[in-house]
């Protein structure tokens, strides 16, 4: 038995052999670029949390009130998803003392109330706060206050909102995977139904479907440990599935998967009665021109439903003109899917040298040139919605993703110009050859068509030259029998005709019973079942590699093919930057938060215990005896709160009739620096805004009055950390 390897012919061997090589280099550059994605997730996964920026507070951050407030409120720079103790508020000792109940203020989705208990003593509070932005991104932070004055706190607060790092990996594999399934889906049903359907499409498709449910069906369990910062072990909670389903992102889910239960019927139509081909072209056209009107209607309200479920629950969803913005989402997501999945059809298509006509792969390109022009139409007005500014590009984590986005955008559309000039050379130079290979398809039909009349002929005559000499071979042997009566003619005659029926009927059978004859060159099974399966897997070997050798042969096809490959292979990054752009917080958002801590500069320095220096002081009477306490917070170069107390011996508040203070850093030749101290209570000073411009040790200068005539100034160093 010849072996399976002689069958292909050595040329198309090694041709096929660098066409595998340049494809695993392709694929093995594309595993690297994602291995560098996944690795640049995972480095900047605390950053890319933060949807939702904390832009002020009431009290606010680092501020000492005279009196208890009735509650702390939070403004955010996009709306959030509150739960029961998304704001936490802690006393000096790490006691809760808020009401348990947060909510909205005047139903605006921006802001979050927490109510205090009252009759809170001085000192100073710790506010823990977490959330979910809009966009479904999970967000938290912390920030304190005083009360009377600022005291020393031991409250440590865990805001919960970092997720777990298994979760989030998982969660961000989901989401790629939700999204590549999604492009599969949407083109390769496209694409089979404008262009062409073939087994690899309908795996394309199908795949896609599934890549999507299953994606789907797994956030959706993943969703509740990963906003509250749970371990794995949270997706068994079933029970927190309701709490999900009552969220935007978790409705978002859930309509995804019965979207999807109705796209399984769209399939089924699509890859059954439409695609199906019968043999008789005019029925096959007519049951298609039945069925296009509503595959497209139901395909189309399936695509952007799909789609929607994304634009209503993340950057879409919020910010600057939401009403347009989610709809261009859309536009924008089945672009990518009739781009990118049409594009991973073409390929398997022309990988598997599946017969593809030239109009189809001409009306794809053009398909694919609508889709980038909706791509990049709808891809400025959503840079320039989520950025907001030029020098966000640069300074911004989304802005740099962005450039590589944009990038991986350029390199694909030049790789498309040359996958169109293939296109144009496949229509023009093998116009000619295929009309060749028509016509002799049409000739040797044609031969094979006189080939099976002479024989016809041949064989008619045969059987009628056969026939009259059986005839006359009767007649003799008749005319040379005895003559008998009716009756025994008949008796005799009956068993004659039987024997002669039987004997028909055996040759037939017979016939049936003879193996079919083997092909030139093919040695016959001889009526062995297992040679015979062994011929089969010859056959099957043999005409693969006729039909790999036939696609490596067509230098335009195979050109077009490597082109259409790599632009897969680029595609895939391209969508991996753009799910990591999605869970990346918004350059606009990130300029409003730093602008938000500018003003609060106390919000990054909470670990920072204020600096306290206790200086007695005497002016010479009884009564001009005592002590003062100056606190400064955070002691920081940039802006601090400073704070005077004056207190008796037996540490009693005390009012005196003037407290001024100054600030010299002698050593730089600053200062003195005289600070403008207000009155907030009995024995109490403050300064709210003190500009310290540099670290260092800086002499202190208080001078206290007890009297119109009696008045003393004390020195002590107070030292700035950088």
């Amino acid at each position: 038995m010849p072996s399976l390897t002689s069958l292909a012919p050595a040329g198309p061997t090694a041709t096929r052999s660098r066409t595998t090589a340049t494809a695993r280099r392709l694929m093995a550059i594309c595993g690297t670029l994602l291995a560098a994605l996944l690795c640049a997730l995972s480095v900047g996964a605390s950053s890319a949390s933060a949807h939702a920026a904390l832009t002020s507070t009431d009290p606010a951050d680092g501020s000492v009130v005279k009196t208890a407030p009735r509650e702390v409120t939070l403004n955010f720079s996009e709306g959030v998803l509150l739960s029961g103790d998304s704001v936490r508020v802690l006393d000096p000792k790490g006691k809760r003392v808020d009401t348990g109940k947060t909510a909205h203020v005047g139903g605006k989705s921006s802001t979050a109330a927490a109510g205090l208990h009252s009759g809170l003593p001085d000192g100073t509070y710790t506010v823990a706060w977490k959330a979910v932005s809009e966009d479904s991104h999970p967000v938290s932070g912390a920030f304190t206050f005083s009360i009377g004055a600022p005291s020393k706190t031991t409250a440590k607060v865990s805001t919960g909102g970092e997720s777990d790092s298994t979760v989030g990996t998982l969660y961000g594999i989901g989401r790629y995977a939700a999204y590549g399934g999604f492009a599969a889906l949407v083109g390769g049903c496209v694409f089979a139904g404008l262009c062409r359907s073939s087994r690899p499409v309908r795996k394309i498709a199908v795949g896609g479907w599934v890549t999507v449910f299953t994606a789907t069906l797994l956030l959706l369990l993943l969703r509740g440990p990963y906003t509250d910062g749970e371990g794995i072990g949270g997706v068994l909670d079933l029970g927190r599935l309701g709490d999900v389903l009552s969220t935007k992102p978790g409705a978002a889910l859930l309509s995804r998967l019965l979207l999807l239960g109705a796209t399984a019927i769209f399939l089924a139509v699509l890859f059954g009665s439409y695609t199906r081909r019968t043999g008789d072209a005019e029925v096959d056209a007519r049951r298609r021109q039945d069925l296009a009107f509503g595959l497209g209607f139901g395909g189309t309200v399936m695509a952007v439903g799909l789609a929607a479920t994304w634009a209503m629950a993340e950057h879409a969803s919020v910010g600057l003109q939401r009403q347009l913005a989610m709809p261009v989402d859309v536009i924008h997501l089945i672009a990518v899917g009739v781009w990118m999945g049409g594009l991973a059809s073409l390929a398997v298509t022309l990988w598997a040298g599946e017969p593809i006509e030239r109009a189809a792969v001409r009306r794809f390109s053009r398909l694919a040139f609508g889709s980038v022009v909706a791509l990049v139409v709808t891809g400025l007005y959503q840079s320039w919605r989520q950025v907001g500014s030029w020098g966000a590009l640069t300074d911004t984590e989304y802005g740099r993703w962005l450039l590589v986005k944009v990038g991986l955008v350029a390199v694909l559309v030049g790789i498309a110009a040359v996958s169109r000039r293939w296109t144009g050379r496949l229509t023009d130079a093998t116009a000619e050859a295929g009309a060749e290979k028509e016509a002799g398809a049409e000739k040797e039909a044609e031969a094979e068509s006189a080939s099976e009349a002479a024989s016809d002929a041949k064989a008619t005559t045969e059987a009628r030259a056969e026939a009259g000499t059986d005839a006359e071979t009767a007649a003799a042997v008749k005319a040379a029998q005895p003559a008998r009566t009716g009756a025994a003619d008949a008796a005799i005659d009956a068993p004659a005709e039987a024997e002669s029926a039987e004997a028909e009927s055996a040759k037939a059978e017979s016939a049936k019973a003879e193996p079919a004859e083997a092909e030139p060159g093919e040695e016959s099974d001889d009526g062995d079942p297992v040679r015979a399966a062994q011929l089969a897997r010859q056959r099957a070997a043999k005409g693969k590699a006729t039909t790999r050798r036939e696609r490596d042969a067509d230098r335009e096809r195979s050109g077009l093919r490597r082109s259409v490959i790599a632009e897969t292979v680029v595609a895939v990054v391209l969508l991996a930057v753009a799910t990591v752009l999605s869970g990346t917080q918004p350059g606009r958002a990130e300029t409003e938060q730093a602008g938000a801590a500018a003003t609060q500069p106390g919000r990054d320095r909470l670990n920072v215990d204020p600096v306290s220096v206790l200086i007695p002081y005497n002016t010479g009477p009884k009564s001009g005896r005592g002590k003062a306490v100056v606190m400064i917070e955070p002691a920081l170069p940039g802006d601090n709160a400073l704070h005077v107390f004056t207190t008796d011996l037996a540490d009693r508040p005390v009012d005196v009739p003037e407290v001024k203070l100054s600030l010299t850093l002698g050593s730089k030749g600053i200062g003195p620096l005289r600070i403008p101290l207000e009155r907030l209570s009995t024995g109490h000073w403050s300064a709210r805004t003190v500009q310290l411009p540099m670290a260092g040790t800086w002499q202190l200068s208080l001078t206290v009055r007890t009297s119109d005539i009696d008045q003393v100034t004390e020195t002590r160093n107070v030292k700035v950390a950088q």
